[in-house]
């Protein structure tokens, strides 16, 4: 079976088939679905999808995945219709792609390979750059075997970017001196991020978590002016965007974007990315966005939480956010989602709408973990405002002839801190930080 894709063409697209495989255990509906978002990876990373074809099998064939009868017959459809690159949903071993390529003379990618192709585009910062070449050279290491060394034409174009263009003369103990040389510079960068996030726990931290292209961006910026990069292609943005949002007199939160999910994420781009979702990983809350408009939403709300299962970090608190109300083709659905879904917000971001909900309902989760606290300080003592500052926001001060009362909110978590740092400095008459 071959199903079309239109893409608009441009003169430097490469031309790809793309390929699925229905066993028992994947039925074809799926991977008829999955096809489909393989081809959106495809477009995101230049391609021009010319055709899909799906293979009916028991389980995979060691030497070609689809078997020899459907690779001979995928070769010869590659000739007819000048194909560049053959792209499969599944990550092939070694071994199959290296069969593949030498019997279509082209390149051969699959869906690992393809997401971290672009990532390798769309990286900006050092620390989402050296992030995807550690998992671009973890995915290489046990692929170096003069790949497309047979091919006729040049090599270049999708699944080359980045170390990939100087595989050919590097051999597997450089590749590991790199590995290594980047896991201690990610070290190092995550020192420095660990370093910031500490002057910023004084406030409540939220994370924006969700599918690819859900609508996180553009929440960010509908809620903080961020910025943020929004465009309608699958990870349009890597790294994560921190901004202060305020909710009410004295009621701060610091909310970060965070990288996009998607089905089959690459294990070696979640390891790599801990850095970058660290902001995910010591969030305070989660607000899982969902583009409910997606006639898969549900499934992607499973991928999601399997993927925060994987970071470890499933059992934190979560806001359900059921983004883009405005796109839903039939509104009476939104009386049966919102009985499937009662806890959960339903939202237009790019429309602002019922944002101001969204506001309430995480203020009052933030009014959970906090509670007020009064301190009085002498005169003599008033420098260390500063200092309590540090612990929470002060929302009052009431100036006496001989003392200063101050009222602060502070997170739950820090209240002995609080405590004991008033009674060790307060009342002993010793001046120290924190």
């Amino acid at each position: 079976m071959h199903r079309t894709h239109i893409i608009q063409t441009h003169a430097e697209q490469e031309r790809c088939i793309l390929v699925g495989l229905a066993t028992p255990l994947t039925h074809r509906h799926q991977v008829e679905e999955h096809i489909q978002e393989l081809a959106s990876l495809a477009h995101t990373a230049g391609a021009q999808v010319i055709n899909s074809i799906i293979q009916d099998r028991k389980a995979p064939d060691s030497a070609y995945f689809i078997g020899r009868g459907k690779a001979d017959e995928l070769a010869v459809r590659i000739s007819e219709e000048d194909i560049d690159l053959v792209i499969f949903d599944d990550e092939l071993a070694p071994a199959q792609a290296r069969n593949l390529e030498q019997l279509t003379k082209v390149k051969v990618l699959d869906r690992t390979g393809l997401i971290l192709d672009i990532f390798a585009a769309h990286a900006q910062t050092k620390q989402a750059r050296t992030q995807v070449e550690l998992a671009q050279l973890n995915y290489l290491l046990p692929r170096l075997t003069r790949q497309w060394t047979h091919l006729s034409r040049q090599v270049g174009g999708i699944g080359t970017k980045g170390p990939g263009e100087t595989q050919l003369e590097t051999d597997r103990r450089l590749v590991r001196n790199r590995i290594a040389h980047l896991q201690a510079t990610l070290k190092k960068i995550e020192r420095q991020k660990a370093m910031q996030r500490k002057n910023q726990q004084v406030f409540f931290r939220a994370a924006l978590v969700g599918y690819t292209n859900a609508g996180k961006s553009t929440l960010m910026n509908a809620l903080t002016n961020a910025g943020a990069l929004v465009e309608d292609k699958l990870f349009a943005t890597l790294d994560t965007t921190t901004r202060k949002m305020v909710l009410g007199e004295g009621l701060h939160l610091m909310l970060s974007d965070t990288v996009g999910f998607i089905r089959k994420l690459p294990h070696d781009l979640i390891a790599s990315f801990k850095t970058t979702l660290a902001q995910a990983i010591e969030a305070d809350l989660l607000i899982h966005v969902v583009d409910v408009s997606h006639p898969k939403f549900d499934e992607h709300i499973s991928v999601v939480n399997q993927t925060l299962r994987e970071l470890e970090i499933g059992e934190k608190p979560v806001l359900l956010v059921l983004n883009k109300v405005d796109l839903l083709d039939n509104v009476s659905l939104l009386g049966a989602l919102q009985h499937k879904f009662p806890d959960a917000l339903f939202i237009s971001a790019a429309k602002k709408i019922r944002l101001e909900k969204f506001k309430n309902r995480v203020s009052d989760i933030i009014n959970q973990r906090y509670l007020i606290r009064t301190v009085s300080l002498p005169h003599q003592k008033s420098h260390l405002q500063n200092s309590i500052a540090k612990f929470g926001h002060i929302i009052e001060r009431q100036y006496h002839d001989d003392e200063t009362i101050l009222v602060v909110r502070v997170l739950k978590e820090k209240i002995e801190r609080l405590n004991r740092y008033v009674e060790s400095y307060v009342k002993n008459n010793s001046a120290a930080g924190i």
